[in-house]
């Protein structure tokens, strides 16, 4: 059998390849679960055109079976609810606007980026439980502040699983970054050294992960704590930051999650992974009404650039557009 090749003519335009998808395009195909969730679901609520004890009582439903928590429901139909009185609202895609402004609005605090430039080094401390991407996301955190022009190090904290060690050293070979690691010993140790050679190096930020722990696992928790202790004697402003990973998976949970680490080692920022794999995406206004604290980044998706920081528009945009 032959097979017969088309000849390409001189003037023949070269192919081109498609364009990669924006990041606000990689974040609605992500968020696509959870808005599979209420999406339709809101459509065929609305399409009533009034807002009545009926439509509250089912959207209360959908909303508390998103993960979106009592106290932010409430919120959201109080706001609701107040918008129908002061608006009159009555088509279907004014009730849903109204919807979506409200659910804007109690997100936008959590919009805070975060600025590395104020120290050099960056002392951001990364804590979390096993599983929730925390090793994934220094190394996506690191291609992150690479791509903006900083000079990242890497401090292999988590000494008690070997396979955290090596998974780190090989993001660090990934993005050309130097990691700080030792074969065992004590987790403050390794991140004092690592600051104090970043220090010497020059380098901008230093990423230090930290051994997966349970709220509670008292032991560790106080260890972790005894970190955050050590990297003030080199660094007295350190850590920087305190991030916190969260997988979107376990929905309320984030809750407790948060509000035990910020006890033991002050959380002043959330990374919350896994987004594109739940319909759980609610929990983000969850944490806004019960444990408000920024949210620096969210990832969904696999790919090393799948992790950006968070946008409260870009957000509820791809909870609500069909």
């Amino acid at each position: 059998m032959f097979s017969f090749l088309k000849k390409s003519t001189p003037d023949a335009a070269p192919s081109e390849a498609p364009a990669a998808p924006s990041w606000r395009e990689r974040l609605f195909k992500g968020l696509s679960k959870t808005r599979a969730q209420w999406g339709g679901k809101l459509k065929s609520l609305f399409s009533r055109g009034k807002v009545d004890d009926e439509l509250l009582e089912e959207l209360e439903t959908l909303l508390l079976t998103s993960d979106v928590g009592i106290e932010a429901t409430t919120h959201l139909l109080d706001e609701l609810k107040a918008a129908a009185k002061r608006d009159k609202l009555e088509t279907p895609e004014a009730i849903q606007q109204a919807l979506h402004d409200a659910l804007l609005t109690t997100l936008q605090p959590l919009e805070s980026p975060l600025d590395v430039s104020t120290h050099k080094p960056y002392v951001i401390m990364i804590a979390g439980v096993n599983g929730a991407g925390k090793t994934t996301s220094i190394g996506k955190l690191a291609k992150y502040f690479q791509s903006q022009g900083r000079s990242v190090l890497l401090a292999a904290g988590d000494t008690f699983r070997a396979a955290a060690r090596e998974q780190l050293q090989t993001w660090g070979e990934r993005n050309n970054v130097t990691v700080i690691a030792q074969e065992s010993g004590d987790p403050a140790a390794v991140i004092f050294d690592a600051i104090s050679a970043a220090k010497a190096r020059g380098i901008d930020v230093v990423l230090a992960d930290t051994a997966g722990r349970l709220p509670t696992q008292l032991h560790l928790m106080d260890e972790i704590a005894k970190v955050r202790r050590v990297i003030q004697k080199i660094e007295p402003d350190g850590p920087h930051e305190t991030l916190l990973v969260l997988d979107a998976n376990i929905g309320q949970n984030a809750l407790q999650q948060v509000k035990a680490f910020d006890k033991a080692i002050n959380v002043t920022g959330l990374v919350v992974t896994k987004l594109d794999g739940t319909a759980k995406g609610g929990v983000v206004a969850a944490i806004a009404r019960q444990c408000p604290k920024p949210i620096r980044f969210i990832g969904v998706g696999e790919q090393i650039d799948d992790l950006r920081p968070f946008s409260a528009k870009d957000f509820v945009d791809a909870l609500f557009e069909q």
